[in-house]
């Protein structure tokens, strides 16, 4: 990126044209607010600004032009999704992607398994290897 120039700040996350994610789960934070561009929405998405909870995703209503902050992704349990048509859904890669880049210290995708199949150690164990 060449000097003077700002950083997207919707390249963090994976888009979902017409998809708005329903909690089931209660316990799953919401916050709204009326955003006029999506790259607002995606800014304070990825700085939690005015948040209570860490944003893993954003879904913004082109007709009201209202930004929807979730504490929740697809991949959640408890969390449904919905085709809409007003609705398209950023999801942040961080949470949504299943590579690891580097020695995986940033890593917040599903894989548990390696690839020869084998159960993760726990982060919360020291069994079989200390971290």
């Amino acid at each position: 990126e060449g000097k003077g120039k700002k950083r997207n700040p919707l390249h963090d996350f994976k888009k979902t044209g017409e998809l708005m994610l329903i909690k089931v789960n209660k316990t799953l934070e919401v916050k709204t607010k009326l955003l006029n561009t999506t790259e607002q929405c995606a800014k304070r998405c990825s700085r939690n600004k005015g948040l209570s909870f860490p944003c893993k995703a954003f879904a913004y209503d082109r007709v009201t032009k209202r930004c929807h902050w979730l504490s929740f992704n697809s991949l959640t349990n408890g969390v449904r999704k919905k085709q809409d048509h007003a609705f398209d859904l950023y999801e942040k890669k961080d949470y949504v992607r299943n590579c690891i880049i580097g020695k995986g210290a940033a890593y917040k995708g599903t894989i548990s398994v390696t690839k020869s199949g084998i159960q993760c150690q726990a982060w919360n164990s020291m069994i079989p290897h200390e971290h």
